[in-house]
């Protein structure tokens, strides 16, 4: 990672971002989200489609995994906006575009996007040379999930008396169960009524068995990369470690559910892989 604007971020950042580009540009609509503002972002150039990780017929369970979740989040955000919390937390944003595709509402929310210092410079340096700007509602929050996140949130102006959306998405994977466990204990402290929404990487066993070897070879890549998958969950044991951290009380959202509600009236098979699923709590 660097802070040179014209140098890409972090490889998995990229990934989720080209992914959901992927998802618009080969997959017939109705279309679960539709965003290329992170396409932009990542500036990947005109090959990008050609890249091992983005083989249109491979990767159709995992990007409509990452379309789905992406969806979910930001229909819960909306949700709540509606009811009157106006704080959203996006904790390893990477290249979240939410504030850019959705302003009508970000902009009655204060957004907190955390993550690794570099990353959030070069998000800063590429939103302002694409025109799109970091809004005073807009917080980019420098922040180490293996150090004190919550420390900087609250410096930024977080306010832990309000109610707020907590979003963790593709992050407690590469963090080790102690970072998770202490993570999820202080979003427990937040007011009554917010919500954390997390994704959980199941064992490689619990993925369907045509998709386990490609988990099976991201995981290689990822130890490759030197960002090795670190934590592994089934539902009941994300289900028990968020109510013993002190939510009052949690939902396992499987990959069936996010098919009932995004996929069902596809006629081309498109559906979510269960190796990655969701959890929402509540304080």
């Amino acid at each position: 990672m660097t802070t040179d604007p014209g140098v890409l971020p972090d490889h998995t950042a990229v990934r989720v971002a080209l992914w959901r580009a992927l998802h618009l540009r080969a997959d017939p609509p109705p279309h679960v989200i539709e965003d290329e503002v992170g396409l932009r972002l990542a500036d990947p150039g005109p090959g990008w489609r050609s890249r091992p990780d983005m083989d249109e017929r491979a990767t159709r369970p995992v990007r409509a995994s990452i379309a789905a979740r992406a969806r979910f989040v930001e229909d819960l955000v909306v949700e709540q906006a509606g009811r009157g919390v106006d704080q959203y937390v996006v904790l390893g944003a990477g290249l979240d575009t939410f504030a850019q595709r959705r302003p009508e509402i970000a902009a009655r929310l204060r957004v907190f996007e955390a993550d690794r210092p570099e990353a959030q410079e070069w998000k800063r340096r590429r939103l302002t040379a694409l025109g799109y700007g970091v809004p005073d509602w807009l917080r980019l929050v420098p922040a180490d999930f293996e150090g004190d996140w919550w420390g900087r949130l609250l410096a930024a102006g977080l306010d832990p008396d309000r109610p707020a959306v907590v979003a963790c998405t593709g992050v407690t994977l590469y963090l080790t169960r102690d970072a998770i466990e202490a993570g999820f204990r202080k979003i427990a402290t937040l007011a009554p009524g917010s919500l954390l929404a997390t994704t959980f990487l199941r064992p490689a066993e619990d993925a369907e068995p045509e998709l386990r070897p490609f988990q099976e070879a991201a995981e290689r890549g990822a130890r490759a990369a030197g960002t090795p998958f670190l934590s592994h969950f089934t539902p009941p044991e994300m289900l028990s470690l968020v109510r013993d951290c002190g939510f009052r009380e949690a939902r396992h959202i499987p990959a069936a559910e996010l098919t009932r509600r995004y996929f069902a009236d596809r006629t081309d098979g498109l559906r979510p892989s269960r190796a990655e699923e969701l959890v929402v709590a509540a304080t």
